[in-house]
């Protein structure tokens, strides 16, 4: 077990659609906290390294963004110390009345009544019996958090009712059926851009209207979009280019591009500025990632700043057709996940040259370059560099600084003192598994 530490700090201003949207009431300036737990933290890496389980991106926005529309407050985290800086920057004032939640919680409106009609010095657990969210002092819920109920003698309310996220491929499993309630959450009394002539839609049955959303600025010309599974959510800026089949459950977010003859399946999202082609079935992006050449990848979830290369190919089946293992940083073993289907995993700011191979369930970790013939191992530790015929080796802070300072200034964006500092507290956790 890795030892994180955790501390509680506020979140800043947040500029989203469905921030901006929330409600101002009686709760608006109630104190909602979001945290990890170290379980939590270490079974959800290496895509918790660089972002507390709140700002993971499933269905069509974060869970964050999912509990702000839900659960009106002043949200918080209470992240991995190392992150506090960027997801705060200054120690949480006391707070007398507080709700925290685990932010691998999914909201829903049954959860939700739940938590808001806690009483002081109650929480609420799931079917395993682990807290999942408690109302008190701030002082009293870190307690509860970290040591039980029975530390701060509070009332335990049980639900089996609750949708978590456990592990990393509970990111794919779930995201369908939250692209689906996302969608009718963010088009509920809006009016969707027109579509233009040349887009043929699929449904037969469906009133097309009602399952599709096109976002202002979002381009479509000749492509196919089959919404007999689900519905579709074209963001703001997003270019979907002549010759690509969609189907839903998708979600292709603000400014992303799905290039010309790309075959896109339900359960997927790109997330903010990705850019996508080949074939691509239910797969999590979250965010300033590109795979945008022909190769396969499926039941996969990959972060931000990532790059897979032309041609690429990850399995998410074993030949045998038997269930996969997967790497967890947990147990620094490999875990039992009854799956027959599981792809890549891949952390931030990885890449994959042209024509490489993944091997079924896969994980690459932080600031990785894979390259050259072979199937790599299935675990690739965080600043590795390499590939299966000459071996790997270590990438170092400075190499990897400045890979990734090119790579963001191509969206306007930087690598400040915050995010090295993070990157080398990740090498430094990530050095016990090489």
């Amino acid at each position: 077990m890795l030892v994180i530490g955790y501390v509680v700090l506020p979140y800043g201003k947040v500029n989203s659609p469905v921030a901006n949207s929330t409600p101002q009431n009686m709760y608006t300036q109630r104190h909602i906290i979001l945290f990890d737990t170290e379980e939590s933290h270490c079974n959800l890496l290496p895509l918790s390294f660089t972002r507390p389980i709140a700002e993971f991106r499933i269905g069509i926005t974060t869970l964050r963004e999912k509990w702000e529309s839900l659960l009106p407050g002043r949200y918080s985290y209470r992240p991995a110390a190392y992150l506090h800086n960027k997801f705060g920057g200054c120690a949480y004032e006391e707070c007398d009345d507080c709700l925290f939640v685990s932010g691998s919680v999914l909201p829903d409106k049954y959860v939700v009544r739940l938590i808001d009609n806690l009483e002081p010095e109650c929480a609420l657990a799931d079917a395993d019996g682990v807290i999942r969210a408690c109302r008190g002092t701030a002082r009293q819920c870190c307690n509860v958090i970290d040591k039980g109920a029975a530390a701060a003698d509070f009332k335990v309310i049980n639900s089996d009712r609750l949708r978590v996220i456990h592990y990393v491929f509970d990111i794919f499993l779930r995201n369908a059926e939250m692209i689906a309630e996302d969608f009718e959450r963010l088009t509920a009394g809006r009016v969707s851009a027109p579509l233009s002539d040349t887009v043929r839609i699929i449904g037969a049955g469906c009133r097309a209207d009602s399952k599709i959303f096109i976002e202002e600025g979002a381009s479509l010309e000749c492509v196919t979009i089959n919404l007999k599974d689900g519905p579709v959510y074209i963001g703001r800026g997003a270019q979907i280019m002549e010759g690509a089949s969609l189907r839903g459950p998708l979600a292709v977010c603000e400014n992303s591009k799905v290039k010309m003859g790309a075959r896109i399946y339900g359960g997927t999202t790109f997330g903010p500025y990705c850019k996508v082609g080949g074939e691509i079935d239910n797969t999590v992006i979250f965010g300033y990632s590109n795979k945008a050449h022909d190769g396969y990848l499926g039941n996969a979830v990959i972060g931000e700043w990532c790059n897979i290369g032309a041609g690429t190919n990850a399995s998410n089946l074993k030949n045998d057709y038997s269930k996969i293992r997967i790497w967890n940083y947990a147990t620094h073993s490999f875990m039992r996940t009854d799956l027959q289907f599981c792809g890549l995993i891949m952390g931030d700011h990885s890449k994959a040259g042209i024509n490489c191979m993944f091997n079924t369930a896969t994980v690459v970790g932080v600031g990785c370059n894979i390259h050259g013939a072979g199937f790599p191992r299935v675990f690739i530790p965080s600043f590795s560099e390499g590939s299966a015929t000459a071996g790997f080796s270590d990438v170092t802070m400075k190499k990897f600084c400045d890979i990734a300072e090119r790579v963001m200034q191509r969206r306007d964006k930087h690598l400040d003192e915050c995010d090295r500092h993070i990157f080398e507290c990740i090498r430094e956790v990530a050095s016990r598994y090489k």
